[in-house]
Protein backbone atom coordinates (compact mmCIF):
# COMPACT_ATOMS: atom_id res chain seq x y z
CA UNK A 1 0.00 0.00 0.00
CA UNK A 2 1.12 3.53 -0.38
CA UNK A 3 2.05 5.80 2.51
CA UNK A 4 0.19 8.81 3.33
CA UNK A 5 1.39 12.12 1.72
CA UNK A 6 2.61 15.13 4.44
CA UNK A 7 -0.08 17.09 3.81
CA UNK A 8 -2.75 14.04 4.64
CA UNK A 9 -1.09 13.59 7.09
CA UNK A 10 -1.14 17.00 8.32
CA UNK A 11 -4.66 17.62 7.69
CA UNK A 12 -5.30 14.17 9.84
CA UNK A 13 -3.05 15.68 13.03
CA UNK A 14 -5.13 19.20 12.31
CA UNK A 15 -8.22 17.43 13.44
CA UNK A 16 -6.71 14.84 15.71
CA UNK A 17 -6.40 15.60 19.43
CA UNK A 18 -5.27 19.30 19.53
CA UNK A 19 -9.05 20.39 18.48
CA UNK A 20 -10.94 18.52 20.89
CA UNK A 21 -8.57 20.09 23.45
CA UNK A 22 -9.70 23.56 22.43
CA UNK A 23 -13.98 22.31 22.38
CA UNK A 24 -13.24 21.23 26.01
CA UNK A 25 -12.13 24.97 26.95
CA UNK A 26 -14.54 26.55 24.75
CA UNK A 27 -17.66 24.69 26.96
CA UNK A 28 -16.25 25.49 30.21
CA UNK A 29 -15.85 29.35 28.99
CA UNK A 30 -19.20 29.12 27.95
CA UNK A 31 -20.63 27.18 31.30
CA UNK A 32 -18.97 29.94 33.17
CA UNK A 33 -20.53 32.67 31.33
CA UNK A 34 -24.10 31.05 32.03
CA UNK A 35 -23.56 30.68 36.03
CA UNK A 36 -22.45 34.26 35.98
CA UNK A 37 -24.97 35.55 34.07
CA UNK A 38 -27.27 32.90 36.67
CA UNK A 39 -26.05 35.33 39.65
CA UNK A 40 -26.64 38.24 38.17
CA UNK A 41 -30.08 37.31 37.29
CA UNK A 42 -30.89 36.27 41.28
CA UNK A 43 -28.98 39.04 42.58
CA UNK A 44 -31.44 40.97 40.44
CA UNK A 45 -34.09 39.32 41.72
CA UNK A 46 -33.15 39.65 44.99
CA UNK A 47 -32.90 42.94 44.20
CA UNK A 48 -36.17 43.51 42.44
CA UNK A 49 -37.89 41.58 45.70
CA UNK A 50 -35.74 44.05 47.89
CA UNK A 51 -37.40 46.76 46.48
CA UNK A 52 -40.92 45.61 45.81
CA UNK A 53 -41.04 44.95 49.69
CA UNK A 54 -39.59 48.24 50.51
CA UNK A 55 -42.39 49.88 48.00
CA UNK A 56 -45.08 47.91 49.50
CA UNK A 57 -44.28 48.02 53.37
CA UNK A 58 -42.52 52.09 52.94
CA UNK A 59 -43.55 53.70 50.01
CA UNK A 60 -47.08 52.59 49.62
CA UNK A 61 -48.34 51.61 52.90
CA UNK A 62 -51.06 53.85 53.32
CA UNK A 63 -52.73 52.50 49.80
CA UNK A 64 -52.06 48.92 51.17
CA UNK A 65 -53.75 49.83 54.55
CA UNK A 66 -56.47 51.18 53.29
CA UNK A 67 -57.36 48.18 51.43
CA UNK A 68 -57.22 45.94 53.94
CA UNK A 69 -59.50 47.86 55.63
CA UNK A 70 -61.84 47.82 52.90
CA UNK A 71 -62.08 44.60 53.18
CA UNK A 72 -62.72 44.13 57.35
CA UNK A 73 -63.41 47.55 58.41
CA UNK A 74 -66.98 48.50 58.37
CA UNK A 75 -68.47 52.00 59.50
CA UNK A 76 -72.35 50.46 60.64
CA UNK A 77 -75.06 52.67 61.95
CA UNK A 78 -76.14 53.08 65.63
CA UNK A 79 -80.12 53.09 65.49
CA UNK A 80 -81.21 55.83 67.79
CA UNK A 81 -83.76 55.00 70.59
CA UNK A 82 -87.41 57.36 69.05
CA UNK A 83 -89.15 59.44 72.34
CA UNK A 84 -91.77 57.95 74.19
CA UNK A 85 -95.00 59.49 74.96
CA UNK A 86 -96.72 58.96 78.60
CA UNK A 87 -100.21 60.17 79.80
CA UNK A 88 -100.46 63.33 82.13
CA UNK A 89 -99.51 60.54 84.87
CA UNK A 90 -96.80 58.44 83.41
CA UNK A 91 -98.14 55.62 81.29
CA UNK A 92 -97.16 54.47 78.49
CA UNK A 93 -98.77 55.27 75.28
CA UNK A 94 -96.02 54.78 72.69
CA UNK A 95 -92.67 52.88 73.11
CA UNK A 96 -90.33 51.41 70.52
CA UNK A 97 -88.81 48.48 71.18
CA UNK A 98 -86.00 46.40 69.74
CA UNK A 99 -86.21 44.45 66.92
CA UNK A 100 -84.63 42.28 63.75
CA UNK A 101 -84.63 42.77 60.40
CA UNK A 102 -82.63 40.42 57.34
CA UNK A 103 -81.07 41.86 54.53
CA UNK A 104 -78.72 40.19 52.36
CA UNK A 105 -75.54 41.15 49.89
CA UNK A 106 -76.38 39.48 47.09
CA UNK A 107 -72.91 38.81 45.55
CA UNK A 108 -72.27 36.61 49.13
CA UNK A 109 -75.87 35.27 49.31
CA UNK A 110 -75.91 33.65 44.97
CA UNK A 111 -73.29 31.46 46.53
CA UNK A 112 -75.08 29.71 49.09
CA UNK A 113 -78.27 28.89 46.53
CA UNK A 114 -78.61 25.40 47.63
CA UNK A 115 -79.45 27.16 51.14
CA UNK A 116 -82.25 29.54 50.06
CA UNK A 117 -85.46 27.08 50.19
CA UNK A 118 -84.87 26.83 54.26
CA UNK A 119 -84.43 30.64 54.46
CA UNK A 120 -87.43 31.57 52.40
CA UNK A 121 -89.71 28.52 54.08
CA UNK A 122 -88.77 30.65 57.33
CA UNK A 123 -89.83 33.74 55.79
CA UNK A 124 -93.24 32.14 54.56
CA UNK A 125 -92.20 32.64 50.39
CA UNK A 126 -90.31 30.92 47.92
CA UNK A 127 -87.09 30.75 46.63
CA UNK A 128 -88.03 32.34 43.50
CA UNK A 129 -88.87 35.66 44.80
CA UNK A 130 -85.54 35.42 46.24
CA UNK A 131 -84.20 35.42 42.66
CA UNK A 132 -86.26 38.07 41.87
CA UNK A 133 -85.59 40.22 44.14
CA UNK A 134 -81.55 40.19 43.55
CA UNK A 135 -82.42 39.99 39.52
CA UNK A 136 -81.65 44.41 39.78
CA UNK A 137 -79.73 44.58 42.56
CA UNK A 138 -76.44 42.13 41.97
CA UNK A 139 -74.53 45.22 42.04
CA UNK A 140 -75.80 46.43 45.55
CA UNK A 141 -74.09 45.54 48.51
CA UNK A 142 -77.07 46.06 51.23
CA UNK A 143 -80.90 44.56 50.21
CA UNK A 144 -83.22 44.16 52.96
CA UNK A 145 -85.01 40.81 52.41
CA UNK A 146 -88.04 41.91 55.10
CA UNK A 147 -88.17 44.30 58.07
CA UNK A 148 -89.18 43.86 62.09
CA UNK A 149 -89.08 40.17 62.41
CA UNK A 150 -90.65 38.61 65.54
CA UNK A 151 -87.15 37.61 67.66
CA UNK A 152 -87.75 33.45 67.36
CA UNK A 153 -88.07 34.07 63.95
CA UNK A 154 -84.87 35.88 64.34
CA UNK A 155 -82.76 33.36 65.60
CA UNK A 156 -84.21 30.60 63.35
CA UNK A 157 -82.80 32.66 60.74
CA UNK A 158 -79.30 33.81 62.90
CA UNK A 159 -79.07 29.79 63.24
CA UNK A 160 -79.08 29.08 59.70
CA UNK A 161 -75.39 31.06 59.19
CA UNK A 162 -75.90 31.21 55.92
CA UNK A 163 -73.75 33.76 54.22
CA UNK A 164 -74.71 36.84 52.77
CA UNK A 165 -77.79 36.83 55.22
CA UNK A 166 -77.26 39.14 58.20
CA UNK A 167 -79.79 40.60 60.82
CA UNK A 168 -79.77 44.25 61.72
CA UNK A 169 -80.99 45.87 64.86
CA UNK A 170 -83.85 48.40 64.64
CA UNK A 171 -86.99 49.86 66.37
CA UNK A 172 -90.83 49.19 66.04
CA UNK A 173 -93.30 51.42 67.70
CA UNK A 174 -95.61 49.67 69.87
CA UNK A 175 -98.40 51.84 71.13
CA UNK A 176 -100.10 49.72 74.30
CA UNK A 177 -103.63 51.69 73.82
CA UNK A 178 -103.85 50.33 70.87
CA UNK A 179 -107.52 51.73 68.85
CA UNK A 180 -107.99 54.01 72.27
CA UNK A 181 -105.52 56.74 71.33
CA UNK A 182 -104.99 56.01 67.82
CA UNK A 183 -106.26 58.87 66.47
CA UNK A 184 -104.45 61.04 68.40
CA UNK A 185 -100.77 59.41 68.94
CA UNK A 186 -101.07 58.64 65.01
CA UNK A 187 -98.57 55.89 64.03
CA UNK A 188 -95.05 56.00 62.68
CA UNK A 189 -93.67 54.28 59.61
CA UNK A 190 -91.39 50.96 58.85
CA UNK A 191 -88.79 53.69 59.17
CA UNK A 192 -89.59 54.61 62.65
CA UNK A 193 -90.72 58.21 61.34
CA UNK A 194 -93.89 60.03 62.27
CA UNK A 195 -96.63 59.67 59.66
CA UNK A 196 -100.03 60.73 61.11
CA UNK A 197 -100.91 62.78 64.32
CA UNK A 198 -99.00 63.40 67.23
CA UNK A 199 -96.23 61.20 66.16
CA UNK A 200 -95.69 63.42 62.92
CA UNK A 201 -96.54 66.82 65.26
CA UNK A 202 -93.74 66.11 67.32
CA UNK A 203 -91.53 64.46 64.96
CA UNK A 204 -88.47 66.54 65.52
CA UNK A 205 -88.51 66.00 69.28
CA UNK A 206 -89.26 62.21 69.30
CA UNK A 207 -87.07 61.00 66.24
CA UNK A 208 -83.40 60.67 67.97
CA UNK A 209 -80.10 60.93 66.46
CA UNK A 210 -78.45 57.89 64.74
CA UNK A 211 -74.60 57.67 65.46
CA UNK A 212 -71.79 55.81 64.10
CA UNK A 213 -69.31 52.98 64.51
CA UNK A 214 -65.96 51.82 63.32
CA UNK A 215 -66.10 47.54 63.47
CA UNK A 216 -63.99 44.73 62.49
CA UNK A 217 -65.99 42.44 60.78
CA UNK A 218 -65.19 38.29 59.44
CA UNK A 219 -65.25 37.32 55.61
CA UNK A 220 -69.15 36.50 56.38
CA UNK A 221 -69.47 40.00 57.72
CA UNK A 222 -70.08 38.95 61.25
CA UNK A 223 -68.47 41.95 63.75
CA UNK A 224 -65.36 40.64 65.38
CA UNK A 225 -64.50 43.74 66.86
CA UNK A 226 -65.75 47.26 67.78
CA UNK A 227 -62.66 49.67 67.56
CA UNK A 228 -64.06 53.35 67.35
CA UNK A 229 -67.37 55.14 68.47
CA UNK A 230 -67.25 57.99 65.86
CA UNK A 231 -70.54 59.48 66.54
CA UNK A 232 -72.73 58.71 69.61
CA UNK A 233 -76.89 58.14 69.32
CA UNK A 234 -78.97 60.05 70.96
CA UNK A 235 -82.54 58.99 71.84
CA UNK A 236 -85.35 60.79 71.26
CA UNK A 237 -87.16 63.34 73.84
CA UNK A 238 -90.02 62.22 75.71
CA UNK A 239 -92.98 63.30 75.81
CA UNK A 240 -95.36 64.10 78.64
CA UNK A 241 -99.28 64.47 77.07
CA UNK A 242 -102.06 66.15 78.29
CA UNK A 243 -104.07 62.56 77.81
CA UNK A 244 -105.39 60.79 80.69
CA UNK A 245 -105.81 57.30 79.92
CA UNK A 246 -108.09 56.32 81.79
CA UNK A 247 -110.56 58.96 80.09
CA UNK A 248 -109.21 57.84 76.47
CA UNK A 249 -110.72 54.43 77.90
CA UNK A 250 -113.93 55.66 78.98
CA UNK A 251 -114.65 58.24 75.88
CA UNK A 252 -114.07 55.50 73.45
CA UNK A 253 -115.73 52.58 75.06
CA UNK A 254 -118.70 54.64 75.77
CA UNK A 255 -118.69 56.37 71.97
CA UNK A 256 -118.31 53.20 70.65
CA UNK A 257 -121.40 52.04 72.14
CA UNK A 258 -123.47 54.74 71.27
CA UNK A 259 -122.81 54.46 67.64
CA UNK A 260 -123.32 50.95 67.54
CA UNK A 261 -126.59 51.33 69.84
CA UNK A 262 -127.75 53.92 67.58
CA UNK A 263 -126.62 52.50 64.34
CA UNK A 264 -124.61 55.65 63.53
CA UNK A 265 -122.17 55.99 61.05
CA UNK A 266 -119.26 57.36 62.93
CA UNK A 267 -118.89 59.79 65.86
CA UNK A 268 -116.14 61.95 68.00
CA UNK A 269 -116.09 62.90 71.36
CA UNK A 270 -113.75 65.57 73.25
CA UNK A 271 -112.80 66.10 76.94
CA UNK A 272 -111.14 69.10 77.06
CA UNK A 273 -109.70 70.91 80.80
CA UNK A 274 -111.43 74.08 80.75
CA UNK A 275 -109.06 76.40 82.18
CA UNK A 276 -106.09 74.86 80.51
CA UNK A 277 -107.66 73.94 77.13
CA UNK A 278 -105.61 70.27 77.63
CA UNK A 279 -106.93 67.94 75.56
CA UNK A 280 -107.71 65.10 78.18
CA UNK A 281 -109.75 62.26 75.60
CA UNK A 282 -110.33 62.36 71.91
CA UNK A 283 -111.59 59.23 70.23
CA UNK A 284 -113.37 58.42 66.93
CA UNK A 285 -115.32 56.10 65.69
CA UNK A 286 -115.05 53.91 63.90
CA UNK A 287 -111.01 53.22 65.19
CA UNK A 288 -108.05 51.30 63.93
CA UNK A 289 -105.15 49.46 65.33
CA UNK A 290 -102.17 51.28 64.67
CA UNK A 291 -100.37 48.24 66.01
CA UNK A 292 -101.55 46.13 62.75
CA UNK A 293 -99.85 47.95 59.65
CA UNK A 294 -102.52 45.87 57.28
CA UNK A 295 -105.31 47.84 59.15
CA UNK A 296 -103.56 51.28 58.13
CA UNK A 297 -106.73 52.50 56.25
CA UNK A 298 -107.17 56.36 55.36
CA UNK A 299 -110.76 56.71 55.90
CA UNK A 300 -110.35 55.08 59.34
CA UNK A 301 -106.88 56.88 60.82
CA UNK A 302 -108.04 60.51 59.92
CA UNK A 303 -108.51 62.30 63.53
CA UNK A 304 -112.05 63.73 62.12
CA UNK A 305 -112.73 65.59 65.94
CA UNK A 306 -109.83 67.99 64.44
CA UNK A 307 -109.54 67.46 60.56
CA UNK A 308 -113.29 67.29 59.20
CA UNK A 309 -115.81 70.12 59.25
CA UNK A 310 -119.29 69.99 59.75
CA UNK A 311 -122.13 72.79 60.20
CA UNK A 312 -122.74 72.61 64.24
CA UNK A 313 -126.35 72.91 64.31
CA UNK A 314 -128.37 74.32 67.57
CA UNK A 315 -125.20 74.03 69.52
CA UNK A 316 -124.01 77.69 68.13
CA UNK A 317 -127.37 79.21 69.47
CA UNK A 318 -125.37 80.13 73.06
CA UNK A 319 -122.67 82.25 71.04
CA UNK A 320 -125.60 83.81 68.84
CA UNK A 321 -127.33 85.04 72.37
CA UNK A 322 -123.78 85.66 73.52
CA UNK A 323 -123.36 88.63 70.75
CA UNK A 324 -126.90 89.51 71.25
CA UNK A 325 -125.64 90.40 75.64
CA UNK A 326 -122.30 91.77 74.17
CA UNK A 327 -124.05 94.31 71.95
CA UNK A 328 -126.28 96.11 74.87
CA UNK A 329 -129.18 96.07 72.68
CA UNK A 330 -130.41 92.81 74.18
CA UNK A 331 -130.59 91.17 77.89
CA UNK A 332 -131.68 87.91 79.23
CA UNK A 333 -135.13 88.78 79.89
CA UNK A 334 -135.28 90.57 75.85
CA UNK A 335 -138.34 88.52 74.74
CA UNK A 336 -138.55 87.67 71.28
CA UNK A 337 -141.69 87.07 68.92
CA UNK A 338 -141.72 83.06 68.04
CA UNK A 339 -145.23 83.14 67.02
CA UNK A 340 -146.57 79.72 66.10
CA UNK A 341 -142.82 78.68 65.26
CA UNK A 342 -142.60 79.46 61.58
CA UNK A 343 -140.55 82.48 59.90
CA UNK A 344 -140.18 82.60 56.20
CA UNK A 345 -137.41 84.75 55.15
CA UNK A 346 -137.63 84.96 50.94
CA UNK A 347 -137.96 81.38 50.02
CA UNK A 348 -136.70 79.65 52.72
CA UNK A 349 -138.69 78.50 55.85
CA UNK A 350 -137.48 78.52 59.42
CA UNK A 351 -139.47 75.66 61.50
CA UNK A 352 -139.17 75.06 66.11
CA UNK A 353 -140.34 71.93 67.38
CA UNK A 354 -143.14 74.14 68.68
CA UNK A 355 -145.64 77.02 69.09
CA UNK A 356 -143.61 79.04 71.97
CA UNK A 357 -145.18 82.81 71.06
CA UNK A 358 -143.21 85.13 73.00
CA UNK A 359 -140.00 83.87 74.73
CA UNK A 360 -137.42 85.64 76.48
CA UNK A 361 -133.44 84.60 75.69
CA UNK A 362 -133.48 81.82 78.33
CA UNK A 363 -135.93 80.35 76.69
CA UNK A 364 -134.62 80.32 72.99
CA UNK A 365 -131.99 78.44 74.63
CA UNK A 366 -133.88 75.99 76.84
CA UNK A 367 -136.35 75.07 73.96
CA UNK A 368 -133.67 75.50 70.89
CA UNK A 369 -135.85 77.83 69.00
CA UNK A 370 -134.84 78.08 65.57
CA UNK A 371 -136.92 80.92 64.74
CA UNK A 372 -136.03 82.45 68.49
CA UNK A 373 -131.84 82.43 67.75
CA UNK A 374 -132.90 83.61 63.93
CA UNK A 375 -134.80 86.78 64.87
CA UNK A 376 -131.88 87.53 67.51
CA UNK A 377 -129.10 87.24 64.81
CA UNK A 378 -131.12 89.77 62.37
CA UNK A 379 -131.50 92.32 65.23
CA UNK A 380 -127.82 92.73 65.26
CA UNK A 381 -125.45 94.04 62.94
CA UNK A 382 -123.63 91.66 61.10
CA UNK A 383 -120.48 92.85 61.83
CA UNK A 384 -121.38 92.12 65.85
CA UNK A 385 -122.25 88.72 65.13
CA UNK A 386 -119.18 88.13 63.58
CA UNK A 387 -117.02 89.49 65.56
CA UNK A 388 -118.32 87.37 68.31
CA UNK A 389 -117.97 84.15 66.48
CA UNK A 390 -114.76 84.93 64.85
CA UNK A 391 -113.28 85.55 68.62
CA UNK A 392 -114.77 82.14 69.68
CA UNK A 393 -112.62 80.58 67.31
CA UNK A 394 -114.65 79.67 64.20
CA UNK A 395 -112.91 79.73 60.56
CA UNK A 396 -109.43 79.79 62.50
CA UNK A 397 -107.07 77.48 64.06
CA UNK A 398 -106.96 76.67 67.54
CA UNK A 399 -103.30 76.39 67.63
CA UNK A 400 -103.19 73.16 68.54
CA UNK A 401 -100.45 72.45 65.66
CA UNK A 402 -102.42 69.06 65.30
CA UNK A 403 -101.85 67.92 61.48
CA UNK A 404 -104.04 68.37 59.11
CA UNK A 405 -106.36 70.53 61.52
CA UNK A 406 -109.39 72.05 59.64
CA UNK A 407 -109.84 75.89 60.53
CA UNK A 408 -113.54 75.51 59.87
CA UNK A 409 -115.18 77.99 57.73
CA UNK A 410 -117.07 81.79 58.51
CA UNK A 411 -117.83 84.14 55.98
CA UNK A 412 -116.77 87.47 56.39
CA UNK A 413 -119.98 89.76 57.36
CA UNK A 414 -119.86 91.98 54.53
CA UNK A 415 -120.80 88.91 52.10
CA UNK A 416 -123.99 87.84 54.43
CA UNK A 417 -127.73 88.65 53.04
CA UNK A 418 -130.37 88.42 55.14
CA UNK A 419 -130.88 84.67 55.08
CA UNK A 420 -127.44 84.13 55.89
CA UNK A 421 -127.19 86.23 59.12
CA UNK A 422 -130.51 84.73 59.97
CA UNK A 423 -129.14 80.73 59.45
CA UNK A 424 -125.67 81.81 61.17
CA UNK A 425 -127.96 82.38 64.11
CA UNK A 426 -129.14 78.82 64.52
CA UNK A 427 -126.35 77.00 63.18
CA UNK A 428 -126.11 76.55 59.60
CA UNK A 429 -124.09 78.40 57.37
CA UNK A 430 -120.43 78.31 59.08
CA UNK A 431 -118.65 74.70 59.34
CA UNK A 432 -116.74 73.82 62.78
CA UNK A 433 -114.56 70.93 64.13
CA UNK A 434 -115.29 69.15 67.10
CA UNK A 435 -112.60 70.39 68.58
CA UNK A 436 -113.27 74.01 67.94
CA UNK A 437 -116.58 73.77 69.30
CA UNK A 438 -114.91 72.27 72.65
CA UNK A 439 -113.12 75.11 73.17
CA UNK A 440 -115.38 77.10 72.83
CA UNK A 441 -117.80 76.07 74.91
CA UNK A 442 -114.65 76.28 77.46
CA UNK A 443 -114.11 79.85 77.04
CA UNK A 444 -118.41 80.00 78.08
CA UNK A 445 -117.46 77.87 81.03
CA UNK A 446 -114.15 79.94 81.84
CA UNK A 447 -115.60 83.21 82.41
CA UNK A 448 -115.07 84.59 78.71
CA UNK A 449 -111.94 83.22 78.03
CA UNK A 450 -110.85 81.60 75.39
CA UNK A 451 -107.61 78.39 76.30
CA UNK A 452 -105.10 77.58 73.91
CA UNK A 453 -105.47 73.51 72.98
CA UNK A 454 -102.88 71.85 74.20
CA UNK A 455 -101.89 68.60 73.50
CA UNK A 456 -98.76 68.42 76.30
CA UNK A 457 -99.60 68.39 79.75
CA UNK A 458 -99.21 71.65 81.82
CA UNK A 459 -96.89 71.51 85.10
CA UNK A 460 -99.33 74.03 86.39
CA UNK A 461 -102.57 76.29 85.46
CA UNK A 462 -100.24 79.35 85.23
CA UNK A 463 -97.60 77.45 82.55
CA UNK A 464 -101.00 77.48 80.20
CA UNK A 465 -100.54 79.73 77.14
CA UNK A 466 -102.43 83.18 78.15
CA UNK A 467 -106.23 82.56 77.55
CA UNK A 468 -108.29 85.73 75.16
CA UNK A 469 -110.97 87.32 76.61
CA UNK A 470 -114.06 86.65 74.07
CA UNK A 471 -116.71 88.18 76.21
CA UNK A 472 -117.57 90.07 79.74
CA UNK A 473 -117.32 87.51 82.44
CA UNK A 474 -120.63 88.30 82.86
CA UNK A 475 -121.74 88.08 80.33
CA UNK A 476 -119.87 84.28 80.78
CA UNK A 477 -122.11 83.50 83.89
CA UNK A 478 -125.11 84.60 82.44
CA UNK A 479 -124.67 82.21 79.30
CA UNK A 480 -124.04 79.22 82.33
CA UNK A 481 -126.91 80.32 84.24
CA UNK A 482 -129.26 79.92 80.38
CA UNK A 483 -127.11 76.54 79.61
CA UNK A 484 -127.73 75.16 82.90
CA UNK A 485 -131.80 75.10 82.48
CA UNK A 486 -131.09 73.62 79.00
CA UNK A 487 -129.84 70.35 81.14
CA UNK A 488 -133.09 70.42 83.31
CA UNK A 489 -136.43 68.85 83.14
CA UNK A 490 -137.87 71.16 81.29
CA UNK A 491 -135.24 71.37 78.65
CA UNK A 492 -134.18 69.54 75.81
CA UNK A 493 -130.99 68.54 77.06
CA UNK A 494 -132.59 66.43 80.14
CA UNK A 495 -130.93 63.29 79.06
CA UNK A 496 -127.50 65.08 80.55
CA UNK A 497 -128.61 65.22 84.08
CA UNK A 498 -126.11 64.02 86.48
CA UNK A 499 -127.41 63.14 90.01
CA UNK A 500 -124.65 65.06 91.96
CA UNK A 501 -123.74 67.56 89.87
CA UNK A 502 -124.94 70.39 88.14
CA UNK A 503 -124.52 70.83 84.36
CA UNK A 504 -124.76 72.83 81.62
CA UNK A 505 -124.89 72.42 78.03
CA UNK A 506 -126.79 72.46 74.90
CA UNK A 507 -128.17 70.05 72.21
CA UNK A 508 -127.23 70.19 68.47
CA UNK A 509 -129.13 68.25 66.09
CA UNK A 510 -127.84 69.24 61.83
CA UNK A 511 -128.84 68.41 58.70
CA UNK A 512 -126.53 67.07 56.53
CA UNK A 513 -125.60 67.79 53.06
CA UNK A 514 -124.59 66.71 49.71
CA UNK A 515 -123.90 68.34 45.96
CA UNK A 516 -127.35 69.20 45.83
CA UNK A 517 -128.18 70.27 49.16
CA UNK A 518 -129.78 69.06 52.84
CA UNK A 519 -130.89 66.29 52.84
CA UNK A 520 -133.70 65.06 54.96
CA UNK A 521 -133.10 61.54 56.84
CA UNK A 522 -129.38 62.63 57.21
CA UNK A 523 -128.18 64.03 60.52
CA UNK A 524 -125.62 64.98 63.06
CA UNK A 525 -126.53 64.41 66.64
CA UNK A 526 -124.89 66.81 68.75
CA UNK A 527 -124.10 67.62 72.52
CA UNK A 528 -121.30 69.55 74.43
CA UNK A 529 -121.82 69.87 78.36
CA UNK A 530 -119.43 71.65 81.11
CA UNK A 531 -119.32 69.82 84.20
CA UNK A 532 -119.82 71.09 87.25
CA UNK A 533 -121.29 74.23 86.11
CA UNK A 534 -120.70 75.80 89.61
CA UNK A 535 -116.64 75.61 89.12
CA UNK A 536 -116.52 74.14 85.79
CA UNK A 537 -113.42 71.47 85.24
CA UNK A 538 -114.38 70.07 82.13
CA UNK A 539 -116.38 70.47 78.75
CA UNK A 540 -117.15 67.17 76.60
CA UNK A 541 -118.04 67.38 73.39
CA UNK A 542 -120.05 64.62 71.61
CA UNK A 543 -121.07 64.31 67.88
CA UNK A 544 -122.74 60.94 65.98
CA UNK A 545 -122.51 60.69 62.32
CA UNK A 546 -125.79 59.86 60.75
CA UNK A 547 -127.78 57.62 63.19
CA UNK A 548 -130.06 55.16 61.45
CA UNK A 549 -132.03 54.08 64.37
CA UNK A 550 -135.26 55.43 65.66
CA UNK A 551 -133.72 58.54 67.33
CA UNK A 552 -130.89 61.24 65.48
CA UNK A 553 -131.73 64.34 68.00
CA UNK A 554 -128.65 65.35 70.15
CA UNK A 555 -130.75 65.62 73.56
CA UNK A 556 -132.05 62.14 72.34
CA UNK A 557 -128.52 59.82 71.73
CA UNK A 558 -126.05 62.61 72.44
CA UNK A 559 -127.01 63.84 75.86
CA UNK A 560 -126.72 60.20 77.03
CA UNK A 561 -122.98 59.96 76.32
CA UNK A 562 -122.48 62.67 77.52
CA UNK A 563 -123.60 61.90 81.41
CA UNK A 564 -122.39 58.64 80.68
CA UNK A 565 -118.48 59.61 80.77
CA UNK A 566 -119.02 62.86 82.93
CA UNK A 567 -120.49 60.80 85.58
CA UNK A 568 -117.09 58.79 85.83
CA UNK A 569 -114.92 61.20 84.57
CA UNK A 570 -115.68 63.90 87.56
CA UNK A 571 -115.15 60.73 89.96
CA UNK A 572 -111.81 59.85 88.73
CA UNK A 573 -110.90 63.68 88.55
CA UNK A 574 -111.93 63.71 92.93
CA UNK A 575 -113.91 66.84 91.36
CA UNK A 576 -116.45 67.34 94.64
CA UNK A 577 -119.94 67.11 93.88
CA UNK A 578 -122.08 70.53 93.36
CA UNK A 579 -125.65 69.44 93.89
CA UNK A 580 -126.63 68.27 97.07
CA UNK A 581 -130.24 67.03 97.81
Amino acid sequence: MPKPSPSTQTRRNSTGAKPRKTSISASATTLAKRHQWLFVFFILLLLALVWRIVFLQVTNKSFLQRQGDARLLRTITLPAHRGQMHDRHGQALAISTPVDSVWVDPQQVIEAQQQWPQLMELLGKDSKDLEQLLDTRMQREFVYLQRHLNPQLAAQIDALNIPGVYLQREYRRYYPAAEVTAHVLGFTNIDDQGQEGLELAFEQNLRGTTGKRRVMQDRKGQVIARLQELEAAHAGQDLNLSLDRRLAYLAYRELRDAVVENQAKGGSVVILDVQTGEVLAMSNQPAYNPNNRNDLDSQKYRNRAVTDRFEPGSTIKPFTIAAALESGLHTADSRIQTGNGKFKIGRFNIHDGGAYGKIDLRTILRKSSNVGAAKVALSLPGETLWNLFYYAGFGSSTGSIFPGETPGHLPYFADWNRVDQASLGFGYGLSVSLLQLARAYAAIANQGRLPVINFLAQNSKSSAPQSRLIMQSETAQELMTMLEAVVSPQGTGKRAILEHYRVAGKTGTARKTNHSGYVEDRYRALFVGIAPASQPKIVIAIMLDEPGGKHYYGGQIAAPVFAKIAKTALYWLNVPADKIK
